[in-house]
């Protein structure tokens, strides 16, 4: 089903994509008042539907994730309602859910457009919980918009199940007691990527850092800069690009002359294609530098933006959160149910998104609850297998997803337009895990509203 792409601030934006049969009743019933005396606690279901909130970049640089993150809703709702296969509610080791809703009630949704901008997603979350009853918020591709999400959440008192969020301050120093991530994050990046760079081009090498100008990128660089650093490579420059950039050329032209013999482009969805485009028109993957062929490294990478890539992204290294070729049970179910319903592999986004949806339905299960605090419990500490990476943690001390990283790089020989990437390392979960205390902030208190 397609989504309405008119303005936040027009109401059938988000009623146009509600999939519950008595959806309606529920959105005019006022659902939400922030009391708990009004109330036992935030949009407390009252009817015989619960409504789940899916706010996603529909415009922007990061449409493209968005676009596949609901597609990822929509077959997840589908299958707690009971519908298609089952998916990776067939391989999921917590067996709570039962293809009856959650609790018993039929799942609805209701979107938004994120724009990838914090004010934009903030105002689009508030819409769904105060006008539509969203019992849980979800989604988003930029961390900046999951810092915003995130803390509406708590302040209002719903669970917040971050979709595509890789900075180390969504779970760090901005973590919230109503917040978690699946996703893994900028550290885990980077210690994951730094073995493989220095197998692969030495730990004599003098890197050049081109950076989203905002806290994803800024993480990102850190994460990139410190792993590297200790194995010998030097930074030679860090320059910020805004956000909303497209031609990246005039970044890009400096570098060859800088001394570095590696580019390191900190960037994510249209605008990682379109800053590694100007770096091959500028002639750097056939580049010579310091004795030595010049290396370009994408930290973060994903099959969507392997596909804007084409040819640019063969023999680059990255890391990622999932992919779709994994051969573990749980993943082949997802990957057969996205497939079948859209015709294409999912990409990592999607894979996270889905499994948030799952995860949140689960812990009500568990909880015998929507109460965001007995939610909250149910998730924290909680370990897992079957929905792919492995066995995983969901740490109660940050909310923090511990799980295997895969490092990939583009294949040289492609047998499709979505077989671009090949799995060259996945790392063991312990590789990755670091002490919860490390990026500060306080988890504080649940609140329920």
């Amino acid at each position: 089903m397609s989504s309405d792409k008119k303005p936040l601030h027009t109401p059938l934006t988000r009623r146009s994509m509600l999939k519950a049969s008595a959806a309606t009743a529920a959105i005019g019933s006022a659902p939400l008042i922030f009391s708990s005396k009004a109330h036992a606690y935030a949009n407390e279901p009252k009817g015989s539907d619960v409504i789940l909130g899916f706010n996603v970049p529909q415009t922007g640089a990061y449409a493209d994730e968005g676009a596949d993150e609901l597609r990822a809703y929509e077959l997840a709702v589908e299958h707690l309602n009971g519908g298609g296969d089952g998916g990776m509610m067939n391989t999921f080791s917590s067996k709570a859910l039962k293809g009856n809703g959650i609790l018993g009630r039929k799942v609805g949704y209701v979107t938004g457009d994120t724009q990838t901008k914090p004010d934009a997603a903030r105002a689009s979350a508030k819409s769904m919980i105060e006008k539509d009853g969203a019992i849980m918020i979800t989604g988003g591709s930029s961390s900046g918009v999951a810092v915003a999400v995130q803390g509406l959440c708590q302040e209002v008192g719903v669970i917040f199940m971050a979709g595509l969020t890789h900075s180390n301050d969504t779970t760090g120093k901005d973590k919230k007691a109503n917040g978690f991530r699946h996703f893994f994050n900028s550290y885990m990046s980077g210690a994951a990527l730094a073995p493989i760079l220095g197998e692969n081009y030495g730990t004599d090498r003098r890197a050049y850092h081109l950076t989203a100008d905002y806290n994803w990128g800024y993480t990102t660089e850190e994460a990139v800069r410190t792993s590297t650093e200790a194995m010998g490579w030097e930074t030679v420059a860090a320059v910020k690009t805004p956000l909303t950039q497209t031609d990246f050329s005039s970044y890009v032209a400096p570098v060859q002359a800088s001394g570095a013999d590696v580019l390191v482009l900190n960037h994510y969805g249209a605008n990682m294609v379109n800053s590694l485009t100007s770096a091959v028109q500028f002639g750097l993957r056939n580049a010579q530098a310091n004795g030595k062929n010049f290396e370009i490294i994408v930290p973060l990478y994903s099959r969507l933006m392997a596909k804007g890539d084409g040819e640019n992204v063969k023999g680059i290294f990255c890391s990622t959160n999932w992919h779709w070729s994994l051969q573990d049970e749980g993943s082949q179910a997802f990957v057969k149910s996205f497939g079948e319903k859209y015709g294409f592999p999912p990409s990592q986004a999607a894979h996270t998104c889905y499994v948030q949806t799952l995860l949140y339905a689960d812990a009500c299960e568990r909880a015998g609850t929507h109460n965001p605090c007995g939610v909250a419990e149910a998730l924290e500490g909680f370990e897992f297998d079957g929905l792919g990476n492995g066995k995983t943690l969901y740490r109660a001390e940050d909310h923090q997803c511990f799980k295997d990283v895969l490092v990939v790089k583009g294949k040289e020989n492609p047998s499709s337009e979505f077989d671009l990437l090949e799995i060259v390392e996945v790392t063991p979960a312990a590789k990755v895990t670091y002490d919860a205390k490390i990026f500060g902030g306080e988890l504080g208190t649940c609140n329920a509203g």
